[in-house]
């Protein structure tokens, strides 16, 4: 019985697409990847934090706690897809085919690569910002109540 080549332009692409949601994992490692059931909570937990930020206002410390986890999420997943899609296919190969001469990056590829890094860089970048302003604003007023 032999596994499935594995694509390393289709774990890139979904890591795009989906990596928030841990498919790229599932895609390259199967099922029982840890990792990759770590990446739907974190997603979920922060998406329910923009919710909240959204009924509520942003005075919503909860909000505050949860929002970063989606942002951290994604961006973890974008640097999957970039250094995945940066991979020497040989080196792609023995990692993922068990040697054999089955993935051939393409300019696909590096678009999908070009996506994870503009995906990720910006979702990173406003993770830092969203919580290094909150917790400064959080520090301007030490004395207001929690909503």
């Amino acid at each position: 019985m032999s596994a499935r080549n594995k694509s390393k332009t289709a774990a890139a692409w979904l890591a795009l697409g989906f990596g928030s949601l841990g498919l790229h994992r599932f895609y390259v490692n199967g099922l029982k990847d840890k990792w990759g059931w770590l990446h739907p909570l974190p997603t979920l937990l922060g998406l329910y934090g923009l919710q909240r930020m959204d009924q509520l206002g942003q005075d919503d410390r909860l909000a505050w706690v949860l929002i970063p986890w989606f942002g951290l999420s994604l961006a973890m997943a974008m640097l999957n897809g970039i250094v995945w899609g940066l991979q020497s296919d040989e080196a792609w190969n023995l990692a993922h085919n068990q040697g054999r001469d089955a993935s051939s990056g393409n300019w696909l590829t590096i678009l999908a690569v070009v996506g994870c890094l503009m995906v990720g860089g910006a979702a990173l970048m406003s993770t830092i910002a969203f919580s290094a302003q909150r917790y400064f604003e959080s520090q301007m007023n030490p004395n207001e109540s929690a909503h």
